[in-house]
């Protein structure tokens, strides 16, 4: 694989987890969704969270469905149990594998996914949608979603 858009190597990304990286759209990017911030010279990023699977690696971008100003991951981890995204905004849960809400109330949607693939013990970037810039948040000038109380009551 091409060594440039080398993302994490596989042992980053926890089992408990997810992994918070950013990535510079190719192409045009929503800008209401709480995951988009800006470089120094005002060029778009956006997140994406890596989560393990049984079979490898998946990446979606770092926003849920339902308030799309919301980030799954703060640059905290992220909250993953049994294999699902958890939304700590409203509780909703995403299948790992799938980015399908199966709980909560967007339950029905799909989380955007980024493609990825791991390969001889690192997580590349295949998606050509996005350019890899660096594992951590993007640079946002405040925090989305935290106008809203959270599912913990934060």
């Amino acid at each position: 694989m091409d060594e440039d858009r080398r993302v994490a190597d596989l042992s980053e990304v926890p089992d408990d987890a997810t992994l918070l990286v950013t990535l510079r759209p190719v192409g045009d990017v929503a800008d209401d969704t709480g995951d988009v911030g800006a470089d120094d010279a005002g060029d778009p990023e956006v997140e994406a969270l890596l989560i393990r699977l049984s079979d490898g690696v998946a990446a979606y971008r770092n926003y849920c469905q339902h308030w799309t100003d919301v980030r799954l991951n703060k640059g905290d981890g992220g909250f993953v149990r049994n294999g699902e995204i958890f939304c700590r905004k409203h509780g909703a849960t995403f299948e790992g594998g799938s980015g399908y809400c199966n709980f909560g109330p967007c339950e029905g949607a799909t989380l955007d996914r980024v493609a990825v693939t791991a390969e001889d013990g690192a997580v590349y970037l295949t998606d050509e949608e996005y350019e890899f810039v660096r594992v951590g948040p993007a640079e946002r000038d405040e925090e989305a979603g935290g106008s809203r109380i959270d599912f913990t009551g934060n």
